[in-house]
């Protein structure tokens, strides 16, 4: 009889369950077997939880209202359960392969959403979201089923890591696994909104439009702080988040004119409609926009004139998690970068189908470590 390890599977909008799914093992000397121990809801967890997107989906592409590539990516049936849930993670290693080097059974390691290899030529110049071996979907991920590549969630017993010695990266010592839950994917999300435009201008003040991409605009703001912004100005319209203990000074967007030309550095994390125009028009001369929220619509209003006029930079796309995670985790080893305060929800992992449904901004689901720690 074939093993089994238990996995939890999304099934649909609002339920989540825990199933006998079949045991993995490595495919390559240079694959891990890992064991999940701190488990985040990511932002796109969290809206396919809420609501139903996929048939809506579908009709709008059919009705040619969202861009026409966007099943391409996601799946004819796009968030149709079941699949394994969950792609934010920090795990213990079980196994390595025998050309492993980086790490070993014991530690405990930030698995990185995306799968890449580390060593084609998008992943050495920083584009591991877009790696060209690891591919067998335009978008390789843990957490989405097929459409991403089959390679299994977050929540279960045993996961496969395939380039180990690239993907796995220890956290630091004295952090708990908790705090890096989410360093898998929404935390260097925020952190890359920040830290280039932040090392053009030093300093520099920093607006950041929270919404849509719930818990990526409050890193933003906490990775701001900790790479020594002037300021951070939060503008959302969510109560919650807008009392979150990251953010210096916030505000409703929708209720505070846009200070033309007074920010270097603007993250727009919304996605609502007339957001990213307000981002823009928040712009300083020569500053830089990144926008880190998904526009599935066609014909997505850019106001040129005032980015062209502005001198300004406007930067979009998927985060490449894996090149940001060094200095990411660097940042949380010296304490300055603090991303557990986000967290609304921490949880045990036998109560994971009913908290990971939580209406907070962060949930974490966490269970203690089977292995003893390793030593170098």
């Amino acid at each position: 009889m074939t093993a089994a390890v238990r996995t939890l599977f999304y099934l649909r909008k609002g339920t989540l369950e825990w199933v006998d799914a079949p045991d993995i093992d490595m495919t390559s000397d240079m694959d891990a077997i890992v064991r999940p121990i701190a488990v985040a809801r990511c932002d796109l967890d969290d809206a396919f939880l809420r609501h139903d997107l996929g048939r809506p989906l579908q009709l709008a592409h059919a009705a040619k209202l969202v861009d026409q590539r966007l099943l391409d990516y996601l799946g004819r049936k796009p968030f149709a359960g079941p699949f394994p849930f969950g792609h934010e993670c920090v795990a213990e290693v079980l196994e390595v392969g025998h050309e492993v080097r980086s790490v070993r059974r014991g530690d405990v390691v930030v698995v990185p959403f995306q799968i890449s290899c580390g060593s084609c030529r998008a992943c050495t110049t920083g584009l591991t979201a877009s790696c060209t071996t690891a591919g067998r979907t335009p978008v390789s991920m843990y957490g989405l089923g097929a459409a991403t590549g089959g390679w299994g969630g977050a929540m279960t017993d045993r996961l496969r890591v395939p380039y180990a010695d690239h993907m796995l990266l220890p956290i630091p010592p004295d952090v708990e696994p908790a705090t890096l839950a989410s360093a898998a994917d929404n935390i260097p999300d925020g952190w890359r909104a920040v830290a280039h435009p932040l090392n053009r201008r030093p300093s520099a003040p920093v607006l950041v439009l929270g919404g849509q991409a719930k818990s990526v605009g409050l890193y933003a703001a906490a990775s701001a702080l900790a790479l020594g912004a002037e300021s951070v100005d939060y503008l959302d319209t969510d109560p919650q988040r807008l009392g979150a203990r990251p953010v210096e000074r916030a505000a409703s967007w929708r209720r505070t004119p846009a200070r033309r030309g007074e920010y270097p550095v603007v993250v727009d994390a919304n996605g609502e409609r007339g957001a990213l125009a307000y981002a823009i028009k928040s712009l300083a001369p020569g500053g830089i926009c990144t926008s880190v929220a998904l526009y599935f619509a066609t014909g997505t209003r850019v106001p040129m004139w005032e980015l062209y006029v502005r001198q300004g930079t406007l930067t979009t796309g998927l985060a490449n998690a894996r090149a940001e995670l060094p200095a990411v985790l660097a940042a949380v080893a010296t304490g300055s970068l603090r991303p557990e305060l986000v967290t609304g929800v921490l949880a045990d992992w036998e109560d994971a189908p009913q908290a990971l449904l939580a209406r907070a901004t962060k949930v974490v689901v966490t269970r203690a470590r089977i292995t003893e720690a390793s030593t170098a």
